[in-house]
């Protein structure tokens, strides 16, 4: 990871701030900027540049579904 991508331990922030990282930047979804945004300050999320977090984990994103062994008679 870049030490520009943000980090946090709760998943439902890394989940918003990967959300917002597709909206950004494109035109015409401010407004899903903005929601996103709000969700991110109702989950207590403040960016780096405003509160320094001391010893953040990185973000992880949420786990997939293993595939199924096949059963062997």
């Amino acid at each position: 990871m870049s030490e520009d991508t943000p980090q946090t331990e709760d998943p439902m922030v890394a989940a918003l701030l990967r959300e917002r990282a597709g909206y950004a930047g494109r035109k015409g979804m401010e407004d899903r900027v903005a929601a996103v945004d709000e969700q991110l300050r109702l989950h207590g999320y403040t960016p780096q540049g405003e509160s320094p977090a001391a010893g953040a984990a990185p973000s992880v994103p949420p786990r997939g579904r293993r595939a199924r062994t096949p059963d062997k008679a």
